[in-house]
């Protein structure tokens, strides 16, 4: 229970941050036919970097404070992911998921109710007009594939650096808006995705894509954790999270000497 109520709070904080800062981004965009569609006029760099610097300080932020309650998933494709790679189990999986769609609509109406200018009409995701659903399907796939396998190596890998994976993957989440943002919203998590497509009534004809993109992507990045882990990968570089020197290496000066007194 205390699991589901925090991923539910956290995922309503970062969802709010990030939409909000995503809203305030896109105040001045001049939305000419569709005002649901931030993306058919195409947006100024300063915009794109607007938005991508809400989700991912947001995500950095709140991951960081909600991370040793919940693990701070935020998101139904990363619950996917770890409960494939046996994680977690089923049954948290499934209140984890619930609590994180529960979220993105509590964040979506806060918004809505506590900010002007409209509801949340300018961040609901459509992809761009010359966009086709294919290409908005495999973009959000491969971005979303990123984000996991970050997190998968960051946080479900337990190492030395695993207190600063929500840095790795709030960053991941900001450079994967920086590509996306233009072409599809960059949704990556179907709990972004709905909450605004529900307070704002609009879910046009491409909604499924910030669905089934993001789970494709998660089994991708499953599937190459999956042959990483089989094939070992800890054992091609190794002590990476030793703080002892490595076994045998000396400076080129030390190298040299040794040489010296040899012959």
């Amino acid at each position: 229970i205390l699991a589901g109520v925090g991923e539910f709070v956290g995922t309503t904080s970062f969802l709010f941050l990030a939409l909000a800062g995503a809203k305030t981004a896109t105040l001045s965009v001049p939305i000419a036919q569709n005002p649901a569609d931030i993306t058919t006029v195409g947006l100024a760099d300063q915009t794109i970097i607007y938005i991508s610097l809400s989700f991912g300080l947001s995500l950095i932020v709140t991951a960081w404070a909600f991370f040793r309650i919940t693990g701070a998933l935020f998101n139904p494709a990363i619950t996917l992911a770890l409960w494939l790679i046996g994680a977690i189990s089923w049954f948290r999986a499934t209140l984890l998921t619930i609590s994180q769609l529960a979220g993105g609509l509590a964040a979506a109406g806060l918004v809505a109710l506590l900010t002007p200018h409209g509801t949340v009409n300018t961040v609901v995701l459509h992809p761009a007009a010359e966009v086709t659903n294919a290409q908005g399907l495999f973009l959000e796939a491969l971005l979303t594939s990123m984000l996991v396998f970050v997190v998968l190596m960051l946080a479900a890998e337990k190492h030395k650096g695993t207190f600063m994976a929500p840095v790795g993957i709030g960053l991941t989440l900001f450079i994967c808006h920086l590509v996306g943002v233009a072409y599809t919203g960059c949704g990556m998590n179907p709990s972004r995705a709905l909450g605004p497509s529900v307070v704002a009534r609009d879910f046009g004809t491409s909604h499924w894509i910030y669905w089934i993109g993001p789970m494709i992507g998660s089994l991708f990045a499953v599937g190459f954790y999956m042959v990483l882990k089989a094939l070992k990968y800890e054992e091609i570089a190794l002590n990476q999270d030793s703080s002892e020197p490595v076994p045998g290496a000396k400076l080129p000066h030390q190298r040299f000497v040794k040489r010296i007194n040899y012959r």
